[in-house]
């Protein structure tokens, strides 16, 4: 007797019970976690471009340094299967450095650079909305503001300065995947390919007066992030 009326009692609160969904239209998703920016630089040869000098190549290549911060995420569920996201973080760091050039600084670091890389995509989740793994892909936007560049003391010691970068337009694309926890708790994990490209700017008086040198970059990095999400 007893056993019955526990059977039907769970059964009464299973069919009162809606199933747990991942993501449905208009729900809220943010999620936060450690992001690793990580340059695959690929950059032209250093050449005078101002001065006396104008139009030597100096050779050599620059590089970016990787650097982790926190990473937010901001998305819009549109339909169940579509949302809208926006990608922050706080500020970025890279020391940029300069290899086999001409200019005295030979395998050694030029200064360092701060940026915001904000990218708005739209993401795509292709499986079911109630199922609590959901992978998903997405393109977008980026905008990559370039702030804050400083001349390294070596550098310095060596006739560089007015050290600046151009901020950059691109395209996006990441995959990544949510796994709930709980109705409103998830794990995330995504991989991003962001297209930035810059140009850098420098100046060396101590070369010939009025010498500006620059180098093109493109600095096209892979981005990592991991991290826990809560579903509104």
């Amino acid at each position: 007797m007893h056993k019955s009326l526990l059977s039907a009692s769970l059964l009464a609160f299973a069919l009162a019970t809606p199933f747990a969904q991942a993501f449905e239209a208009g729900d809220i998703i943010l999620r936060a976690g450690a992001i690793t920016v990580n340059p695959d630089a690929d950059s032209s040869s250093v050449k005078v471009d101002q001065g006396p000098l104008a139009g030597a190549d100096l050779g050599g290549k620059a590089t970016l340094s990787s650097d982790t911060q926190l990473g937010l995420n901001f998305a819009y569920m549109i339909t169940n299967n579509l949302a809208i996201e926006l990608l922050a973080a706080t500020p970025f760091e890279h020391d940029v450095k300069l290899k086999n050039t001409a200019l005295g600084v030979v395998n050694g670091k030029l200064g360092t650079i701060k940026q915001l890389p904000p990218t708005l995509s739209l993401v795509y989740y292709p499986l079911d909305h109630k199922s609590d793994f959901q992978p998903y892909v997405g393109a977008g936007i980026n905008y990559t503001w370039v702030y804050d560049e400083h001349v390294g003391s070596e550098a310095s010691a060596k006739g560089f300065d007015n050290f600046r970068a151009d901020s950059s337009w691109g395209l996006a694309w990441q995959v990544g995947a949510d796994y709930m926890l709980t109705d409103h708790i998830m794990i995330n994990g995504q991989v991003r390919y962001i297209d930035i490209d810059t140009t850098g700017y420098v100046n060396n008086d101590a070369l010939a007066a009025g010498t500006r040198a620059k180098v093109d970059i493109d600095v096209d990095p892979w981005v990592y992030m991991v991290g826990l999400g809560y579903k509104f």
